[in-house]
């Protein structure tokens, strides 16, 4: 990947933030032919490493057995930005989007060791079952003997955002006041971009609070705070987010 000065997340901690924050990431091997394999996967970042598990077979163990450097990415849109946002509206190629991504390379290694599968495992668990509910396993459980777990060690941990940190105050103006009206003229189809499931079962009240509240996050996250409520705009220049 290419980052410029601008984009690249400069923090491990944020990175690492951002990895504790997702639930799937894709893991990239080699398979004998020379093409890609891309998998998704549940994953923990935990102890410098991470963690996918599953069942102890298939092609990316059959890949990684004869080739462990691997890529590991982790993504999260957080919206799109269509063309008639810019100053240019009917510029197709004025189109862009906000997201946060990471890329790993590294190596793989099959985890055997009983006390590392379980302390591995019992991290994805409490990272994925936030609510607690469900006893910690335990080393001497047959099913942490034969879950296949695959530790990927990072030799490079990079990270890219785009929050419009290239563009001058007056784009950032712009597309912070077109996405709060946005979320009031059109709330379903700004609803509509979190990709949650059950959206469409919402009622008109509850999409048009999620996407003046949505609309909102992503404003400040440009550097910018409505001081107004719904449906009014009033913004006032904060300290950007910076990565």
């Amino acid at each position: 990947m290419n980052f410029g000065d601008k984009s690249r997340i400069k923090s491990k901690e944020k990175i690492i933030q951002f990895l504790h924050s997702e639930r799937v990431g894709r893991i990239a091997t080699t398979d004998e032919n020379g093409f890609p394999f891309i998998s998704p996967m549940n994953f923990v970042y935990f102890q410098e490493a991470i963690y996918i598990h599953g069942l102890a077979r298939g092609e990316k163990y059959t890949n990684l057995q004869k080739n462990s450097k691997c890529g590991f990415e982790v993504d999260k849109e957080l919206t799109f930005l269509p063309s008639y946002f810019s100053e240019s509206p009917n510029d197709a190629s004025k189109a862009s989007t906000m997201y946060v991504s990471v890329v790993i390379k590294g190596h793989a290694e099959f985890v055997t060791n009983l006390e590392e599968k379980t302390n591995a495992l019992n991290a994805l668990m409490e990272k994925s079952q936030t609510e607690g509910r469900y006893d910690k396993l335990t080393s001497d459980m047959e099913i942490v003997n034969r879950v296949g777990l695959i530790k990927i060690v990072p030799e490079t941990l990079n990270g890219k955002y785009k929050f419009g940190k290239s563009w001058d105050d007056q784009k950032r103006l712009r597309v912070a006041t077109k996405l709060l009206e946005r979320s009031v003229e059109s709330p379903k189809l700004s609803v509509s971009l979190f990709n949650i499931a059950g959206l469409d079962s919402l009622d008109e009240e509850s999409l048009k609070n999620m996407a003046w509240t949505h609309a909102n996050e992503l404003v400040k996250i440009l550097g910018y705070e409505n001081s107004l409520k719904y449906p009014n705009i009033l913004l006032s220049k904060v300290e950007e987010v910076d990565w």
